[in-house]
């Protein structure tokens, strides 16, 4: 088998960073290896918490600035603390995520109403721009919508009769 170096030799600059002694970062991770001990650089001021913030199991304290436009809250948020409570490798934070999403989208809409404001789904969901750049994809989505909910209702009829 042939060595790896001669067979690319050909190529300008190939293999450049194989040596360590070539790795600019090399010195200095060896000689003061400060990723080990923590932050290797000087942390901002810590933002002022004065709302409920969910942060990953995985980080040791709260990211020094965050969100402050939406805590959690409802249905929504308590789907939120119920992620939180688990690694972020783990299908349990991911997925209740992105159902508390969903549910926020609901909540949002029923506060609407219950400020007396009929909410404008259509425009709210880009639908305006869709139908002038995408009118197949919009009409296509439409078609699918109305078939799921049709079908959806007839199985529901039938297993009420």
């Amino acid at each position: 088998m042939e060595n790896t170096t001669e067979k690319y030799a050909h190529i300008k600059g190939w293999g450049i960073d194989a040596d360590p002694k070539n790795d600019p970062t090399y010195p200095i991770k060896h000689r003061t290896d400060e990723e080990q001990k923590g932050y290797s650089w000087e942390r901002p001021t810590q933002q002022p918490i004065n709302i409920e913030v969910l942060h990953s199991i995985e980080r040791p304290n709260i990211t020094a600035v965050f969100g402050t436009s939406a805590p959690p809250s409802g249905l929504s948020g308590m789907i939120r603390r119920f992620a939180f409570r688990y690694s972020e490798n783990s299908y349990l934070h991911w997925l209740p995520l992105l159902l508390a999403d969903r549910v926020n989208v609901v909540e949002g809409i029923i506060e609407d109403f219950a400020e007396g404001k009929a909410p404008n789904i259509f425009a709210e969901k880009g639908y305006g721009a869709e139908w002038k750049y995408d009118k197949t994809g919009l009409v296509t989505k439409m078609a699918v919508a109305a078939a799921v909910t049709a079908a959806a209702v007839m199985l529901l009829r039938k297993n009420n009769d």
